[in-house]
């Protein structure tokens, strides 16, 4: 039987950080999302549990409920996003979402736990994929000793996926997902990290089948990384591409606006600095040095003192990926379009994931009347650029 691709978007775009809210989530906004696209096929979720909402399903009956709950409703759980740990929807987030670290053993439980519900709720005959952090936030820089506690709760987490795909057959890899200003931030930092660290300590050939990456797309675009050069690093690499986040970061490119327009397009990002998320902002000069600012407050607060005139900023924060550009502002929405330009050639990339958590903390006049409208168009819209670039 033929492994399926699958489209979807992903559940850490709702508040509820426990069992019965992720539960009503679905009933409400994915049932929604579902009637605007269509009911003729089934619908792909992320879906993303926290800490307690994934203790809370291995609990005797609950996962056989939930279960029942994603097959009546033709629920395709096809990836899961193990990135965040606990409250996705805190007043203030910020750093927390690093934590627990991969050096910790909270992070290889909850992992492990994730591993078992993904097991259960696939169909039989399908692989699934779960989404990870990349090690932990990049400053301060942990020690060698924490570096080889990372390494061997990955390494414990490698040999648990290759016991499960052994005793039932089923196919489960977690992805590292390097993010602006971690550890891995960069394709050339995870493919260091594998060469340095993970091979040599174990076995290549299972750590590349059950370790894999999480190419999201706004990241790498934040980090100015050509997204066909991802493509071809990886594979040179043997690091297989397991998930792709399908997101759009905020782009200013102050060398195409006149000295006004540079004024308000700094009035503008503005509204974009809120308190809940980081965003982390990265600019690039005329000469192709880069600047790195852990949050867009600080990148505004220099841009105060000394006008942007050449640079180019992007900014870490998910837009709806169906826009170009609003006001003075644009996204990185051309990047999704070159990734997608070459999927074609990588039909070992089946599962692609809209991650645009941000909806909450958008401006209202970005915003939908409704949640559901706004995901359904992402979907629309990525579904159709995938059948354009499978077809050219």
């Amino acid at each position: 039987m033929a492994i399926q691709s699958w489209t979807g978007y992903c559940t850490n775009v709702h508040a509820g950080a426990n069992l019965e809210q992720t539960q009503q989530n679905l009933i409400t906004h994915a049932s929604r999302v579902q009637q605007i696209l269509g009911r003729e096929q089934p619908l792909g979720v992320g879906l993303w549990l926290s800490n307690s909402t994934a203790q809370s399903l291995i609990e005797p009956g609950k996962l056989d409920e939930f279960d029942q709950l994603l097959h009546e409703n033709q629920w395709i759980p096809y990836t899961f996003n193990g990135f965040p740990f606990g409250d996705f929807h805190k007043s203030i987030v910020k750093h927390d979402v690093y934590l627990p670290t991969w050096w910790q053993p909270e992070r290889l439980a909850y992992t492990k736990n994730l591993v078992t519900i993904l097991d259960r709720l696939l169909a039989p005959g399908e692989e699934g994929s779960i989404s990870t952090m990349p090690i932990a936030w990049g400053t301060p820089g942990p020690s060698e000793d924490l570096w080889s506690l990372a390494v061997q709760n990955l390494l414990d987490l490698v040999q648990h996926l290759y016991d499960l795909e052994q005793s039932t057959g089923r196919l489960i890899y977690v992805c590292i997902e390097p993010e602006p200003g971690c550890l891995l931030d960069t394709t050339e930092d995870v493919i260091e990290f594998f060469q340095q660290r993970l091979f040599p300590a174990g076995n290549a050939e299972r750590i590349r089948r059950y370790l894999r990456v999480c190419h999201d797309v706004c990241h790498a675009a934040v980090m100015f990384e050509d997204q066909l050069s991802v493509l071809e690093k990886y594979a040179q690499a043997g690091i297989l591409i397991g998930k792709v986040q399908i997101s759009s970061a905020i782009e200013i490119r102050f060398a195409e606006l006149s000295e006004k327009e540079r004024h308000a397009v700094l009035s503008e990002v503005a509204e974009f600095a809120e308190d809940r998320y980081l965003h982390q902002t990265t600019s690039r000069d005329a000469s192709g040095t880069l600047r790195y600012f852990d949050d867009l407050p600080f990148a505004l607060q220099e841009a105060s003192q000394t006008l942007p005139e050449q640079e180019t900023w992007r900014i870490h924060f998910h837009m709806p990926i169906y826009l170009d550009q609003f006001g003075l502002l644009r996204t990185t929405q051309s990047h999704i379009h070159d990734f997608l330009s070459e999927i074609r050639n990588h039909p070992e990339i089946r599962h692609f994931e809209v991650e645009t958590y941000a909806w909450g903390v958008l401006p209202k006049d970005l915003q939908h009347n409704e949640l559901a409208e706004g995901i359904a168009q992402e979907i629309h819209w990525l579904r159709q650029q995938l059948t354009h670039s499978k077809q050219v």
